[in-house]
């Protein structure tokens, strides 16, 4: 069975050292770079489970990269950065990363949420037509292909995350039902949620930048105030 393959990119090389040999204790193999571009010629290159980036670099910094790799990869993305501020970290988010891990980080915090993000990931992708009732989910205008992890919307189909999948596919499984943030977290994340809500809502905006015309003015994926989020149900 192949080695699940990580990149760890940051200028600082004690840390991807450190980062390296802490995650090769658990039996990834662990490739590293030192700026974004570096990075984006590994993932060129090698099949790469899961990238763990920094924010501030040269040549190319971490949140342009993550924007550049969300282009043609749906790998889970983590976000590392001594920024501790929110709107960093919701800018995080917002640029396509998975997950967000300040610096200074315990160790294993972030091997716990390296396997989280592997798990969902790898849930994603071995997902088989036998253990679903049906390939795909008809709600109006939006088909969920359960086979191919995407979305058709108005035919027309669009690339999700794993995490963005997730989602999709439990709140399309439940149509009109509202679903908490810290409901939709410990789901799809499978971990407890705390202060768990901007992480949601960050998601939650890039769903509906994919499959909403007016996302001031959704169809689809709802806000019901104060409760939490929905799939509306289309006749």
């Amino acid at each position: 069975m192949n080695q699940t393959k990580i990149l760890v990119v940051d200028d600082d090389r004690e840390i991807v050292g450190a980062i390296k040999k802490r995650l090769e204790l658990e039996n990834y193999q662990v490739l590293a770079a030192y700026d974004g571009l570096e990075a984006m010629d590994i993932l060129m290159s090698q099949d790469v489970q899961l990238l763990i980036i920094d924010v501030m670099m040269p040549k190319m910094d971490g949140l342009s990269a993550t924007m550049k790799i969300r282009e043609s990869k749906n790998i889970p993305i983590i976000i590392l950065s001594a920024k501790t501020e929110e709107s960093d970290k919701i800018l995080g988010l917002s640029m396509g990363a998975d997950d967000y891990v300040s610096k200074p980080f315990r160790p294993d915090e972030l091997v716990a949420r390296v396997k989280s993000q592997l798990r969902r990931y790898m849930q994603l992708g071995s997902m088989s037509s036998a253990k679903q009732s049906k390939d795909k989910i008809v709600n109006g205008g939006l088909i969920l292909d359960t086979e191919g992890k995407r979305i058709l919307v108005d035919g027309e189909p669009v690339k999700l995350t794993a995490t963005e999948y997730k989602i999709l596919y439990l709140l399309m499984n439940h149509l009109g039902r509202v679903f908490s943030a810290d409901e939709i977290y410990e789901r799809v994340w499978q971990e407890e949620a705390y202060a768990t809500e901007n992480t949601v809502m960050v998601h939650i905006r890039r769903i509906r930048e994919k499959i909403e015309i007016d996302t001031k003015n959704p169809k689809y994926l709802k806000v019901v105030w104060g409760i939490g989020y929905k799939m509306e149900k289309m006749d």
